[in-house]
């Protein structure tokens, strides 16, 4: 049995279609929804994460703000920053780049984000709305992961979804949300770490498999149920042994899974086109006056 690839690229031009019809709504009533994309120093990979984030915005024609400072910024500099951003009735949504220069307080600056604002869905406020089910804007990476699941007609009722990897960004938001009462969730959720003990066998009960480890090829066919739902978050550059001096993109998920999976997100080509279109969702939602819509939402 092979699996089949779940084709995040053509989902997220799905999307991206909705969101740029609803952008079309919004201009008509007098509002171009914009995007503060803010980047404190001149780290290579987030230079191009925003790079490709400000091309999304104009494929749907949301505008793109470029707020860059310099490495050695003044801390107090960048709380400015932000607060301006908060009080432009301009700018819709808010985005801090990761990683910042070393002297940067990553949360002190995330919790001056106006919660309204919090497209990324990190504001302890959102997340705290998220843990107790109310409507918010939630981080990006799960909310595509979600919306992935429904396109492709997983029905998460009662099924055991094991997450590998308790990150903040990824794991453990993606746990409150799979597992919040509603439509489209209900989901039994088993959150796995690096302190579970003999992880394997408690994903092989799993009806889907999201990998968020952050390890390449951590998820071996050993790991997986026969015809389950394998979604790989992983992204990671490695030699690429076929052609000496490449590299090559690879997951958290061996190749060989494919022959167990039902259904498998590629790496690339999978879970990440579907962060950036939900960034652009939350965008929209903020400019058309929500937080967000609700979490259940069947789009």
């Amino acid at each position: 049995m092979a699996a089949r690839l779940i084709d995040g690229k053509a989902h997220s031009a799905e999307v991206l279609r909705e969101v740029a019809g609803r952008v079309q709504g919004l201009v008509a009533r007098g509002i171009q929804p914009t995007l503060a994309l803010m980047r404190i120093g001149e780290d290579p990979s987030s230079i191009i994460y925003l790079r490709k984030k400000a091309e999304a915005c104009a494929e749907v024609g949301v505008t793109s703000r470029n707020v860059v400072l310099p490495p050695d910024a003044d801390p107090n500099h960048a709380r400015t920053t932000l607060r301006d951003l908060n009080r432009d009735p301009s700018v819709h949504g808010v985005l801090l780049q990761l990683p910042l220069p070393s002297g940067f307080n990553a949360t002190e600056l995330i919790d001056l984000i106006d919660p309204d604002k919090d497209v990324d869905g990190f504001h302890p406020t959102s997340v705290g709305r998220l843990v107790r089910g109310e409507s918010t804007f939630v981080s990006c990476t799960p909310l595509g992961i979600l919306y992935l699941l429904r396109r492709e007609g997983v029905d998460l009722r009662g099924k055991i979804v094991a997450i590998l990897g308790r990150s903040n960004v990824v794991g453990r938001p993606l746990a409150n949300l799979l597992s919040q009462k509603g439509e489209g969730l209900d989901a039994t959720v088993i959150l796995l770490h690096t302190r579970s003990v003999h992880p394997e066998l408690l994903m092989r009960q799993a009806d889907v498999v999201i990998a968020a480890a952050g390890s390449p090829g951590v998820v071996t066919p050993d790991m997986i149920k026969p015809g389950a739902v394998v979604i790989d978050v992983g992204v990671h550059r490695i030699p690429n042994p076929a052609v000496p001096g490449k590299f090559k993109l690879v997951g958290d998920v061996a190749p060989e899974v494919a022959e167990v999976a039902g259904m498998l997100t590629p790496v690339p080509g999978g879970v990440g086109p579907m962060t950036v279109a939900m960034l652009l969702r939350n965008t929209v939602d903020a400019a058309s006056g929500h937080r967000t819509r609700p979490i259940t939402a069947q789009d």
